[in-house]
């Protein structure tokens, strides 16, 4: 008889757990310490002039007269200006040339109502993290004021955007705290937070969002004390903060529950994200048709399921591999305009990047090949930009 005692399964997957977290820990304590904070990396003047829509001549008389934000000098000569500082240049040129304002500082008007873009899909590995976080660093870019909110308890969103779920937050710090059912419930602006990243602020996630999940069938039961219907919660926690934002954009959970549903309800758009792979698109048959379901409810019971636009979103894809080039074709066909006409690319250059928790629109350009960020960075503007383009059209804007 062999007497090497065995392990029960909980027991063995817990001192996994334990040998794998504290391995991580070891490895961000020595790549990102509980102290450290995430910053953006300044852009040249020429970057600046053409996020701001001038020549690289205008900003730099501007510069020589002393008007607007000044720029770092670096020892040869060159400026660079702060995302911040090219937010304040866009508000000095729109007070400046008030018919042309629009061009320069892109907020929503009176009478454009708040976009709020859910990122979906309850297959993990489809991207939602990805295209969530550069979709809201894109719109920033774009001089929009955005609001990123994080539903994913595994908070991956969250750790991209420089907040740590383990050292940064307390009880009540996620959007749980806006949408709980008991007393500690809080306002939505006690809970956001700015980040380093000029014009983007967070909700940040963590674990915590599981009791929602968890609390929210004990509260639909409880008659004694009826509860705001859970599919209007995260709808009435946003417009809390309505007026400080252009474009709200959810990263949801890879599964398809309470926090998801809400979400869904809340947005006024939705991409789901899709990797071009058979069993990716059979998971996500399964996903619509449970959604579909789900909804239905969710319409009968009063909820709100008119949205502007319903985008699919290519992620992770490999042009040059036929099978994919099939699926992508099949979804084409079969979803027309729906799905978007650019796809972001599978690419090292956005993998690499993700290593040291930044983005293409982060990283030093000669941090990777030259041909490699270019071609990934045109893929994501691309796609992106089709996402603007929707919203303007939901505001009306040609």
């Amino acid at each position: 008889m062999d007497n090497i005692s065995v392990s029960t399964t909980d027991v063995r997957i817990e001192r996994h757990a334990n040998q794998l977290s504290r391995q991580l820990k070891l490895l961000r304590d020595k790549l990102f310490p509980p102290l450290a904070q995430k910053t953006l990396r300044t852009f040249s003047s020429g970057e600046a002039a053409q996020m701001i829509g001038v020549s690289d001549g205008y900003l730099r008389q501007l510069s020589l007269d002393g008007k607007g934000p000044q720029p770092e000098l670096s020892s040869n000569g060159r400026r660079s200006y702060t995302l911040g500082q090219i937010n304040e240049l866009r508000h000095y040129m729109a007070n400046l040339k008030p018919k042309d304002a629009l061009s320069y500082l892109p907020w929503r008007r009176p009478g454009e109502k708040l976009q709020t873009v859910a990122v979906t899909n309850f297959k993990g590995g489809s991207a939602k993290t990805t295209t969530t976080l550069y979709l809201a660093q894109y719109l920033a870019l774009e001089g929009y004021r955005v609001l990123a909110i994080d539903l994913d308890p595994q908070a991956s969103l969250s750790s991209m955007l420089g907040v740590q779920p383990e050292f940064d937050l307390a009880d009540g710090d996620t959007l749980y705290g806006a949408i709980r059912y008991d007393a500690s419930r809080k306002p939505l602006k006690e809970i956001v937070r700015k980040t380093y990243f000029d014009g983007l602020d967070l909700v940040p996630g963590n674990l915590e969002l599981m009791e929602f999940e968890h609390e929210t069938p004990r509260a639909l039961n409880d008659r004694q004390k009826p509860a705001e219907l859970f599919f209007r919660r995260v709808g009435v926690a946003i417009a809390e903060v309505e007026a400080d934002y252009d474009v709200v954009v959810i990263d949801c959970p890879p599964q398809l529950g309470y926090l998801t549903l809400g979400a869904v309800c809340a947005a006024t758009s939705l991409l789901i994200t899709i990797h071009p792979q058979m069993v990716d698109v059979a998971s996500m048959s399964q996903f619509l048709l449970m959604t579909s379901d789900l909804l239905s409810v969710v319409r009968k019971a009063g909820g709100d399921l008119q949205h502007d636009f319903i985008k699919y979103v290519v992620t992770r894809h490999e042009p040059f591999d036929a099978p994919q080039s099939q699926i992508v074709a099949l979804l084409r066909s079969l979803f027309g305009d729906d799905v978007l006409t650019a796809t972001i690319l599978k690419s090292t250059a956005i993998a690499d990047a993700g290593l040291t928790k930044q983005t293409l629109f982060e990283i030093e350009k000669g941090q990777v090949r030259r041909s490699t960020y270019d071609r990934a960075l045109e893929s994501v503007n691309a796609a992106n930009g089709e996402v603007l383009a929707g919203i303007h059209k939901a505001w009306g804007r040609t």
